[in-house]
């Protein structure tokens, strides 16, 4: 059996990689192409999701119950609002959203949240950036140099590297 029945809708069970426990009703989580194979191919109630802490898991499940609700009662503004308000996270928690959504394959909420990673670094300089994602340079000086005389618009922009 796939799942269990509440009255009419059925429901299944997500547990995160911190052993919280969430009953979520399927119609929801089949928009996770992930979850589908898992409930179509295996047929699991409970589907086991040992990478995904509970807070990220909660603000996805957050997102999937207000996109049913507002695109079935057709008020685009409310749901525009709620957008944004969902991605008014510091930017460790909308990457760590980012990357399980990905990884549960919610095609039209990762587009979401990869725009709104990109519209925070957006007008950021290159070592702004650097600085956001962690990331360290493994060029030389020189490398740089020349990288900055090829190519001086990558340069360009805020050196501030907040994102809120």
């Amino acid at each position: 059996m796939a799942s269990s029945t509440t009255g009419e809708k059925k429901m299944l069970t997500l547990k995160s990689g911190d052993n919280e426990e969430f009953y979520v009703e399927e119609s929801l989580v089949l928009q996770s192409d992930l979850i589908k194979i898992m409930v179509k191919e295996e047929r699991v109630s409970t589907i086991p999701l040992p990478s995904i802490k509970s807070k990220t898991l909660v603000k996805i499940i957050e997102y999937l119950k207000k996109h049913a609700e507002l695109t079935t009662t057709s008020n685009n503004e409310d749901f525009k609002n709620f957008q944004k308000e969902f991605v008014n996270v510091v930017l460790e928690e909308l990457l760590d959203i980012t990357v399980t959504v990905n990884n549960l394959k919610i095609s039209g909420l990762l587009e979401f949240c990869c725009q709104a990673v990109a519209d925070r670094i957006k007008d950021k300089s290159v070592q702004a950036v650097q600085k956001i994602f962690k990331i360290e340079s493994d060029f030389t000086s020189e490398e740089v140099a020349e990288f900055k005389r090829e190519t001086p618009w990558a340069f360009e922009g805020d050196l501030d590297d907040t994102t809120n």
